[in-house]
């Protein structure tokens, strides 16, 4: 995949999408950076998206799954294929601005020593606010999405983050080689973190880049806090942090770890997404031996040390992610 010319891979995961894929497309044909090609991974749609995009975008390689792999497969079916310096992951409910591939590429052309870069994810419905703009880890053990709901004027310098949402980010291919591809274990969700987490392990930076701007259809593929969102983040959560904290830092990070679950279980509880709560627990637990294994590998080629990685940890606080929670649920339903 790629040719002679070409210096990024450009992969769209697809699964039902049909209706997304136009904008999505059509921003990468307006990219003024042109040193690329896009490969689409169909898991299996029934919605007429490969035909689509064979009538529509005849440049788009295609390849087309049998059923929903999921995220991870689907990504790692399309990097194993490609031979390109880098690879740039684009969701199918997000829209690139013409500049993103050029600022990306650009600054991980000029830093060596970043591995992989994170975009300006804005709200496509809401452009002045952020989705996203990185991902943070926080000393309770769990992912926070960087900057959400904040205007976006707030995030206009570049910096060093924990990691990339996987929805717009830029990742050099030898860093994939070497770390490993996405956890297929994961199906989807918090496989972002793993990886961004498991790069820092070995030394490999994070960049966040703001001139690299995306506008994200948030929850057009996943709804938020549907069954299918809360069982895979709070299975994947877990496995995320025994995989790849250190031990020190475990024993500092433990106790919040658990006032986190507590308080998750009892705001689900509240909401009726209870079932889907315990349920993602209970088969984390069940998977903790393949976890384990996963994890004597990991922590066994760790170059990072552990300040450093306590260093990266953004300090929980639980009643402004609450709140931020509410204020989400609140504009979903209006």
């Amino acid at each position: 995949m790629g040719g002679p010319l070409d210096q990024v891979s450009v992969i769209v995961v697809n699964w039902n999408g049909q209706k997304l894929l136009f904008e999505c497309l059509e921003s990468l044909r307006k990219q003024e950076y042109n040193h690329f090609s896009t490969l689409l991974v169909d898991n299996g749609s029934t919605d007429g998206s490969v035909d689509f995009v064979k009538n529509n975008f005849p440049e788009v390689g295609i390849i087309a799954l049998s059923r929903n792999f999921g995220f991870s497969v689907a990504n790692n079916i399309a990097i194993r294929s490609i031979n390109t310096r880098y690879v740039a992951l684009l969701n199918n409910d997000a829209v690139a601005d013409s500049l993103w591939l050029e600022n990306l590429v650009g600054e991980l052309d000029r830093t060596p020593e970043a591995g992989f870069a994170a975009s300006k994810i804005l709200l496509y419905s809401d452009p002045d606010f952020i989705d996203r703009v990185g991902d943070s880890y926080t000393t309770a053990g769990t992912g926070l999405l960087r900057g959400r709901g904040v205007a976006a004027a707030a995030y206009d310098r570049k910096s060093w983050v924990f990691g990339a949402c996987a929805a717009a980010g830029l990742y050099r291919l030898k860093m994939l080689e070497d770390i490993g591809l996405f956890d297929e274990d994961f199906f989807l969700l918090y496989e972002d973190v793993d990886l961004s987490f498991r790069a820092q392990l070995r030394n490999y930076r994070c960049l966040y880049v703001p001139e690299a701007k995306v506008y994200h259809k948030a929850s057009s593929s996943i709804v938020h806090d549907s069954s299918t969102s809360v069982y895979y983040s709070h299975r994947n959560l877990e496995w995320v942090y025994v995989k790849n904290m250190p031990a020190r830092l475990i024993r500092k990070t433990i106790i919040l770890h658990l006032i986190y679950n507590v308080a998750a279980c009892l705001y689900f509880l509240g909401s009726g997404r209870i079932r889907e709560f315990y349920r993602a627990k209970r088969d984390a637990l069940c998977g903790i031996r393949g976890v384990l294994q996963k994890r004597r590998g990991i922590q066994r080629h760790r170059i990072a040390d552990e300040n450093y990685i306590w260093r990266l940890l953004e300090r929980e606080r639980f009643l402004p992610r609450l709140n931020l929670r509410f204020r989400r649920n609140d504009r979903s339903q209006q």
